[in-house]
């Protein structure tokens, strides 16, 4: 008798296997969800950045500086949160590169790749806060793909349980990564019961979280991160709740899991930002060469471009971007009229003026006829990037 025929038959299975052999190649589930959920964050990324103004294909170029960053830095968090898996005694120094095996923190890929969109949304000349609030629905979806890869490597569960949709959880080779230990008739290994699965639950919490940051973005017209400020409240309230139900081993503090203080302290951080900043949603529209109106449909879908306006697409990458109201971009949109760039005291804090600028009383733009324009690039020129990168 083996531990797999003490389980109940009514369970959710988990897979044996996490890794094929193509010829010389390994092909791992860990990897590809990792990569289906780039996609997936890309797509969404790239048509909210279109409905804001910025050029098409500008993800792609966001993409190749944030998801190496953000790589390295979920990497360097699971090495600095787990440090005895890789130094001191027992420990393998070569296996903080063996990233297939999994270890990557959510916490450091979110900060590592923000880095890298900083970085990439300068070159570009696009306000950072733009491309974070176009990313706030995508990365969630993008962690909920990526937390597949879990159950395939039979990693991250819960406790044990008795209810229908407990986790059959395999006892993994740790001498053949990604394959399940399997008894004399060559029948995989269960460990015994049925466990919670709490990466299944974070995976559709986050798909609620995207939904929430959508209806809420689409009704508020949330602008200058507020929509990400969202979605990292949304996450964080989840991860504390679903934290506390893991048992696999981490760090504590005062006998709390350490990633339960980082979300609760991220958490606040969020909620500080959401209700400190204020301002309307931005747009932008390019300046330099390459610069002509991106063809939207009549909502601002650009799944519904007009083709017969192909001819309008830039021939080349425009030069940077300035930061104009909902009207101006809906104006420009539809006439390709430029619209007259206001005169702006030198030294103005861009910030602060302009039909864009915050009020006290919440949202919406000042109403006292000011026509300094927050996103005008500097005097003298119009620059690489935008003025108010944040």
């Amino acid at each position: 008798m083996t531990l797999a025929s003490l389980t109940p038959q009514a369970a959710l299975p988990s897979p044996s296997t996490a890794v094929w052999q193509i010829g010389p190649v390994p092909l791992r589930a860990y990897a590809l969800c990792i990569i289906l959920g780039i996609v997936v964050a890309c797509w969404v990324t790239e048509r909210r950045l279109r409905q804001r103004g910025v050029a098409p294909g500008a993800v792609l170029d966001i993409a190749v500086y944030a998801v190496p960053a953000g790589i390295i830095g979920a990497r360097i968090y699971h090495v600095i949160t787990s440090p005895d898996k890789y130094f001191g005694a027992g420990g393998e120094l070569i296996k903080i590169f063996y990233i297939h095996e999994g270890g990557l923190g959510i916490w450091g890929a979110v900060a590592g790749g923000a880095v890298g969109a900083w970085f990439a949304a300068r070159q570009l000349g696009i306000p950072f806060a733009v491309v974070a609030d176009a990313l706030a629905p995508g990365l969630p979806l993008a962690q909920a793909v990526g937390r597949i890869g879990n159950w395939f490597n039979n990693e991250l569960y819960g406790g044990r349980t008795t209810l229908p949709w407990g986790l059959e959880i395999h006892r993994m080779d740790p001498q053949n990564p990604g394959h399940a230990l399997r008894d004399d008739q060559g029948q995989p290994i269960l460990e015994p019961g049925l466990y919670h699965p709490t990466f299944a639950y974070e995976a559709l919490w986050n798909v609620g979280v995207a939904v929430l940051v959508l209806l809420l973005d689409r009704r508020l017209r949330l602008g200058r991160g507020r929509a990400f400020a969202l979605y990292v409240m949304g996450y964080t309230v989840g991860r504390f709740w679903i934290e506390i139900m893991r048992t696999d081993e981490a760090n504590r503090i005062l006998g709390v899991r350490l990633n339960v203080w980082t979300a609760a302290l991220v958490f606040l951080g969020a909620l500080i930002y959401f209700l400190r900043v204020r301002g309307p949603r931005e747009y932008v529209i390019p300046v330099g060469a390459g610069a002509a109106p991106v063809p939207t449909g009549p909502s601002g879908d650009v799944s519904q471009l007009d083709l017969s306006q192909r001819e309008e697409k830039p021939s080349a990458a425009p030069e940077g971007y300035r930061v104009v109201t909902e009207d101006e971009f809906r104006a420009y949109q539809e006439t390709g009229a430029v619209p007259d760039e206001p005169d702006r005291a030198r030294g103005a804090d861009p910030a602060s003026t302009g039909p864009d600028a915050p009020t006290e009383s919440g949202d919406a733009p000042a109403a006292d006829g000011s026509t300094a324009d927050a996103g005008a690039p500097a005097e003298g020129g119009t620059g690489r990037r935008a003025e108010r990168d944040s």
